[in-house]
């Protein structure tokens, strides 16, 4: 029997970070999160950043890695792009916490009125804006469980105010609520043993503002073992048979599965009372196996700006990831820098001789963009497989106008505001934008595909929806010359907006405005992913 059980109060599961930061917790939270979902339970999750942005629209990808884009037009952390994949929700504006939400509201009730004849502080009016925000999560999306990733490290001044909030909640929750620590034992290859102190240290400073650990998953290159595992419960007050062990895998994706194997579950679902059931995860080890099992190796160059931090990129990583599964190969990914290609032809010639698949990536901004336009180029002439996302779209176009309408000066008017061919110009309605954060054509998108193109193919249907981010479009008034001299417009928005081009006469020379990567799930690839790939292996779609 399912758990649902719509007149019960959310349940809450708090995941925080001990000893140094990316240790995993956002892989842990959805892992939790995806076999919960699979015993029935309704799951959301929400990411708590203690930055002072309001979101992370307005972030350098290389401060902060890839910009996730929500149904509704969220821009958030990439960690929930982790809880739609693992767990197959759709998450919302809510699921993002950060202090700069949380002050912002705090003030604007303040200039309200509403804390009249009060000194507004810290302890109790933001933390609880911050529960109230929680809570508000919980409800939105129906939640029987609620799983709240902490970021930051314990420790950080940053955090402190929402795991005081989080400690707070634990005293009205009482058995609603469980805390999970992730902490990384660093393992010395010369002695062949974990280190724990630091982990006892996170564990002590957790302690110290009043929050004791439920569980500890520890974070290490090896497996823990009992030794190990026996004096950090010693301690840290927390049971051995509490403590977990996430280990390095091949893949992500295998994290559900260790951590199953050792009955985290069970444990969870006990402390929170909640009735056991059993899950089918069998589709899950097919897809793992699938990840380690690939008989075959298709190189595929990625070219963007910010190569250097692969997180920029996850979510079209795992779309590849995710489309390679399904075709049995093994994606060989090459990351290049755009802007070592502007001067180098022959290094862009070496590189290209071994693609069997190009992808140009997102970006802003002038930088690199020459490097893109040049490698576009270079696949449409050489009839590589090519896929385009976003601002690869755009730049696609300004390469055709160039080079095939003979619009030498082509550009978009984000890189070069006074060109004279501005095939690329800015939105309509982005003309009036007077600030920056959360003003872009945002969030999940309808788009009609041209009955009997490539594109309509790869989707099986002529409307779809796909979520974007995006200020610029293709210009209306070129539209006409461009379809004239052979570029083929295989989608637009409700409103005329060109979403999708193609060349039916290469192998694969697709591009889109939107960002298909976004709803890419494991069990559920892309479609636009897995042609590529098709056709980067030499199949027809």
């Amino acid at each position: 029997m399912p758990f649902y059980c719509d007149y019960c109060l959310a349940k809450y599961i708090i995941i925080t970070g001990g000893v140094l930061s990316s240790v995993g917790k956002g892989t842990v939270a959805a892992s939790i999160g995806m076999l919960l979902k699979r015993r029935n339970i309704r799951i959301t999750v929400v990411k708590v950043d203690p930055y002072i942005n309001v979101d992370a629209g307005t972030m350098n990808p290389y401060m902060h890695g890839e910009v996730f884009v929500t149904e509704d037009g969220a821009e958030t952390d990439l960690d929930l792009g982790h809880y739609e994949r693992f767990i197959g929700i759709n998450v919302t504006k809510y699921n993002n916490i950060t202090a700069g939400k949380v002050y912002f509201e705090v003030i604007n009730k303040e200039r309200k009125g509403e804390y009249l004849g009060q000194t507004v502080q810290i302890i109790p009016h933001v933390t609880r804006e911050i529960i109230s925000m929680i809570k508000k999560a919980g409800e939105v999306s129906n939640a029987d469980v609620v799983i709240v990733e902490i970021g930051g490290t314990v420790g950080d001044i940053e955090s402190l105010p929402f795991l005081e909030a989080v400690r707070q909640m634990k005293l009205d929750e009482e058995n609603n609520l469980v805390f999970v620590h992730v902490a990384l034992a660093p393992y010395m290859k010369v002695t062949g043993e974990l280190k724990t102190k630091p982990l006892q240290h996170s564990v002590q400073e957790l302690r110290r503002i009043g929050i004791q650990p439920d569980l500890i998953i520890v974070r290490s290159e090896v497996a823990l073992d009992q030794e190990s595992r026996n004096k950090i419960a010693l301690f840290t007050n927390v049971k051995p048979s509490f403590i977990f062990s996430s280990y390095d895998v091949a893949t992500p994706y295998e994290v559900p599965l260790v951590l199953e194997n050792q009955g985290i579950s069970e444990k969870i679902m006990k402390m929170l009372d909640i009735p056991k059931t059993d899950a089918n995860l069998d589709d899950w080890v097919n897809f793992v196996s699938s990840l380690k099992d690939g008989d075959r190796e298709v190189n595929i160059v990625l070219i963007g700006k910010y190569t250097k931090l692969k997180d920029t990129y996850m979510s079209i990583r795992e779309a590849l990831i995710h489309a390679s599964a399904s075709l049995h190969i093994k994606p060989k990914l090459v990351w290049v820098e755009s802007t070592d290609l502007e001067d180098n032809d022959e290094k862009l010639k070496e590189i290209m001789d071994k693609a069997d698949g190009v992808i140009v990536l997102p970006g802003f901004g002038a930088r690199g963009t020459e490097g893109k336009i040049k490698a576009i180029k270079y696949v449409r002439e050489n009839n590589i497989p090519f896929l385009g996302i976003c601002f690869g779209f755009q730049l696609a176009v300004v390469e055709f106008a160039r080079d095939v309408l003979s619009l030498k000066d082509a550009n978009s008017t984000e890189i070069n505001p006074s060109t004279t061919y501005p095939v690329i110009t800015m939105l309509d309605d982005q003309k009036r934008v007077v600030q920056v954060g959360g003003t872009m054509r945002l969030g999940s998108q309808k788009i009609i595909l041209k009955e009997g193109s490539i594109a309509n193919k790869i989707y099986g249907s002529k409307v779809i929806y796909e979520r974007h981010r995006h200020r610029y479009e293709v210009n209306p008034e070129y539209v006409d010359a461009l379809q004239k001299a052979g570029l083929v417009i295989s989608g637009v928005s409700e409103n005329g907006l060109v979403e999708f081009i193609e060349l039916p006469n290469k192998k694969f020379f697709v591009a889109t405005q939107a960002h298909p990567e976004f709803k890419s799930r494991p069990m559920s690839p892309s479609p636009l992913y897995v042609s590529f790939l098709k056709a980067s292996m030499g199949k027809d779609l």
